[in-house]
């Protein structure tokens, strides 16, 4: 055994290949997935793939002008119940007469089949049979896929055949009914609605609203459109052929009372990239106008791909006359790759608007860029119980509040505005923020400048360390004002601060996946904890990109201090138990790997967490862009030297501490359930038996030391004569984690 463990040592240690760390587009958004933009309707019909019991909205038309800065979501929610006023219905059937086009009974006697069915009648006296075929029925069927429902008469029969005997006393025929008649009754009820909120402007949702993608936008808020539809997953996962993704369509607007001139105009502002993907020259934003008369989408602009962090404007003057009509409506697109977060465009200050004129593209605005990411010192989230303990001093000399003054004049920046902290509602403590610190000592906000500073609120107000419970939330409103007129929704910013059971630096949103790329490569994040406990496991945001690596393996590790670079091993996954990625759709998106027999690591001082991998691959952490600390953040490539990382951002993996948030979490009553899973033999020259007593087997995945799979089987013998002879990993799918070491001669 100890010569094995040696060489699986040596292994790790000095087989590289390819080595580095980098960066790649996702092919999920995780957090899109929280929140889905489309309403889910129960639907208990036998056939779960009909329209019934979903609604059919009649949007609302809006007046000029129609204006949207993006810093507010006026994405139309769809969230219309049966019971709501207003709400109509039309319930239609699967099956009508063919005579009458009355709706048929769901009974057995109404039940019919598609191939014609017989009265046979048997001769006792001549031993023979003589079939009747009985007369075909015409009904109309419609498929309730989708409404409105056609229907075509087709001739269907009895579901049942008719087995008589002649020359039997007291006869009577038999009646066997087929079990499974292809053509029943159904239905499905279609509900109608009408739409009534102004305050909503966009019928659609596959572009996404946010406030981080962007480099810099002229105001806070975006909508971003990339290869991802609105649930956050790939148009077409591995494909090759770019075509149209997100859409972003208006609802209809009345331009009926403005005649064709040169007054009515449209504006937008559009970046490619931000702090996604660069588009290429081959990729597009385009712009369409709906014509009414003609019920067509018509191209009236668009620009391809080019490599900019600023944002260009788009200035179009409507005077085609078919555009003035009531219903009319425009809708954005992209044109790029389907299979993910790739070639990304955001968009900012959509606006319709009549009596304007060519050199009105100012957008004369003042207002925030960012919501502020956390108040506190170094962290955007830490233990409640570490907070309450430790309070003092830990509120941020740092807080990075970013403004933009949109007028293109110099504006005076005397109005005062501030910070202020609420619990529940309630309002908590506040921070004044003057003019002259936003401009950062400019004697006026310089004319279309985006200011970028730092504030001291580490004395005066912090977070009230009495509250009770096992964690908290504060929510921050920052708000400041310009004198020059301009858009005010825009003025006030928005954001949370929550205290849970573990530390984090990012922002909960992942812009791009990072990792390294040397096999047996190591990857380290450093924190320091406000004071010593015990670490009981490791979050982490693992995205999709690209090629799968759901089944590459890796260690999860904990390190101590040595200087500035992780040292001294605390905790390591045993090779025999390795990790996999693990994806996750819930609220946080994040996934919480618990160590190894419930360990608890002691940890006091600054300490790493991280993982070890098999193979090459790039694992695909989460990434954030908008927070930079990746003076946090190491890796190595042979398991001794480390280096720091020269990608800014953060690595989005949290350690998990032990607080008062365990007994709700469960996580005293996690135990190790004993694995009644046998392997023989091991060693084996090739053969090897599986023996369980699983209620379902659901196969195993067998991987070399690179982590690679080898071998996929769902039988419980398995030859491995063809794989060369070393060490294997068989992992039970019927277990999580459960990983069990093969020698093969």
């Amino acid at each position: 055994m100890r010569l094995i463990i040696l060489f699986v040592s040596l292994h790790f240690s000095l087989a590289l290949f390819s080595q580095g760390e980098e960066t790649a587009p996702m092919s999920t958004n995780p957090y899109i997935q929280k929140t889905d933009h489309k309403p889910q309707k129960t639907n208990n019909k036998s056939n779960s793939g009909t329209f019934d019991s979903t609604f059919i909205y009649v949007p609302d038309t809006l007046q000029l002008p129609f204006f949207d800065e993006f810093s507010k979501d006026k994405f139309q929610k769809y969230t219309a119940n049966f019971s709501d006023p207003g709400v109509t219905f039309d319930k239609k059937y699967h099956l009508l007469d063919g005579v009458t086009s009355d709706p048929l009974p769901a009974d057995t006697l109404h039940s019919y089949f598609s191939q014609p069915t017989f009265r046979r009648i048997y001769s006792i006296d001549h031993l023979s049979f003589t079939d009747s075929l009985f007369a075909a029925i015409p009904v109309k069927i419609g498929s309730l896929v989708s409404y409105p429902v056609n229907y075509v008469t087709t001739n269907v029969y009895p579901a049942y055949y008719i087995y008589d005997s002649l020359g039997v006393p007291n006869d009577h025929p038999d009646t066997i009914r087929i079990e499974s008649p292809d053509i029943i009754q159904d239905s499905a009820t279609q509900f109608f609605t009408t739409l009534n909120d102004p305050n909503s402007l966009w019928l659609d949702s596959y572009a996404y609203h946010n406030y981080r993608y962007a480099i810099n936008p002229w105001s806070i808020g975006v909508a971003t459109f990339d290869g991802l539809n609105e649930y956050g997953k790939a148009y077409n996962l591995g494909g090759t052929t770019p075509s149209y993704a997100d859409y972003l369509t208006s609802k209809p607007i009345d331009m009926s009372g403005n005649m064709a001139s040169d007054s009515v105009y449209f504006s937008f502002l559009y970046q490619p990239g931000g702090f996604g993907d660069q588009p290429e020259p081959s990729d597009s934003l385009v712009l369409e106008f709906y014509s009414v008369d003609l019920d067509e989408w018509i191209r009236v602009w668009s620009d391809s791909g080019f490599v900019s962090s600023n944002f260009k404007v788009g200035h179009i003057c409507i005077t085609n006359s078919q555009y003035f009509k009531k219903g009319f409506q425009f809708r954005f697109k992209n044109f790029g790759n389907l299979s993910g977060g790739f070639d990304h465009w955001n968009l900012d200050y959509v606006h319709l608007r009549a009596l304007s004129g060519y050199q009105d593209t100012l957008f004369k605005d003042y207002t925030w860029v960012y919501p502020i990411a956390t108040m506190l010192k170094d962290y955007t989230s830490v233990p409640w119980d570490h907070y309450k303990d430790q309070f003092t001093g830990k509120m941020s000399n740092n807080v990075n509040l970013v403004i933009r003054n949109g007028s293109n004049i110099p504006e005076n920046n005397s109005t005062p505005g501030d910070v202020t902290i609420k619990y529940n509602g309630a309002l908590e403590g506040s921070f004044p923020v003057t003019g002259v610190s936003l401009s950062n000592g400019d004697l006026n906000y310089a004319p279309r400048t985006t200011y970028s500073t730092l504030h001291d609120f580490s004395t005066g107000y912090h977070y009230d360390e009495t509250k009770p419970g096992t964690k908290a939330t504060f929510d921050i409103i920052a708000a400041a004002q310009a004198q020059f007129p301009n858009f005010n929704q825009n003025d006030t910013t928005f954001s949370t601060q929550t205290f849970r059971n573990y530390y984090s630096y990012d922002d909960g949103t992942a812009e791009v996946a990072y990792g390294t790329t040397g096999a047996q490569s190591r990857l380290a994040i450093k924190f320091t904890p406000y004071e010593s406990d015990s670490l009981i496991g490791i979050m982490t945001n693992f995205v999709e990109s690209g090629v799968s690596v759901a089944n590459k393996l890796f260690l999860l590790t904990v390190w101590a201090d040595n200087g500035g670079v992780p040292g001294t091993i605390l905790y390591k996954d045993s090779i025999f138990f390795p990790r996999t990625p693990m994806y996750e759709n819930t609220i946080n998106e994040f996934y919480t790997y618990y160590f190894n027999e419930n360990k608890k690591v002691k940890v006091n001082g600054t300490f790493y967490i991280g993982w070890q991998q098999f193979s090459t691959d790039r694992l695909n952490i989460g990434f954030d862009n908008n927070l930079v600390n990746n003076d946090k953040n190491f890796y190595s490539l042979d398991g001794f030297s480390w280096v720091g990382s020269s990608v800014p951002g953060t690595i989005m993996m949290r350690p998990v501490f032990s607080t008062a948030m365990d007994a709700e979490l469960g996580v005293e009553n996690k135990t190790i359930q004993p694995l009644e899973f046998n392997i023989f033999p091991n060693p084996t020259t090739g053969l090897i038996q599986i023996k369980h007593n699983f209620n379902e087997y659901k196969g195993v995945e067998i991987y070399n030391l690179q982590g690679s799979l080898v071998l996929s089987s769902f039988d419980l013998n398995i030859d491995l004569s063809s794989q060369s002879p070393g060490i294997y990993f068989l992992k039970s799918n019927n277990q999580d984690n459960a990983v069990y070491k093969v020698i093969k001669y």
